[in-house]
């Protein structure tokens, strides 16, 4: 992806999740001059691109490991979204807990469905329960808030620097070149 050119300025840039996402990481990476504006959901982001209220959104919509990332794919069929680029990118899975919390403690991992899939290998040889939630970052903010030592989120490792949590263990995905595909859209011309 390139940085805007001519009449191309800053604007806001749609994704699916919290602060501290993996999309949340893909907009700030591949979009740094953009707003980055988080949906819980990717109907959301797509409507929210679709209302003029963004001027584009990146969506995930494969993933080395899972395939197709669904819903989104399908939102994005049938929403007729205009493609401007697209790029892969590598899926470094963290294990965050509390910065008190020891590895041997954790009973739940939390995190988007898709994530959970890319580490399900790990997490049970573990024996930690995946809890299923609607996005990775707000996986890792629900675990601070909680403030339970049983309780861990799978996220990015950055989101432990938002969340203000500790990385209990990196590397979490089940293989090692897990990469997942993002494309920015922008709405259909008219």
């Amino acid at each position: 992806m390139t940085t805007p050119t001519g009449d191309e300025g800053p604007g806001r840039v749609a994704y699916q999740g919290a602060p501290g996402a993996f999309s949340h990481e893909a907009c700030l990476d591949l979009r740094p001059w953009d707003e980055a504006v988080g949906y819980e959901t990717f109907q959301g982001a797509i409507e929210a691109l679709l209302s003029g209220d963004c001027q584009s959104a990146l969506i995930p919509v494969e993933n080395s490991t899972i395939g197709v990332v669904e819903p989104a794919a399908t939102l994005v069929r049938e929403a007729g979204l205009t493609v401007v680029s697209e790029a892969w990118r590598p899926i470094r899975l963290a294990l965050l807990g509390l910065p008190d919390a020891r590895l041997s403690d954790i009973r739940t991992a939390e995190s988007h469905p898709v994530a959970l899939q890319q580490c399900s290998k790990a997490l049970g040889e573990m024996k930690i329960a995946p809890v299923e939630v609607f996005d990775t970052g707000g996986a890792a903010a629900a675990v601070a808030e909680a403030e339970d030592p049983t309780r861990a989120a799978v996220a990015p490792a950055r989101a432990a620097e938002v969340y203000g949590l500790s990385v209990l263990r990196n590397d979490l995905q089940d293989f090692s070149d897990n990469r997942t595909r993002f494309v920015l859209f922008t709405a259909p011309q008219a």
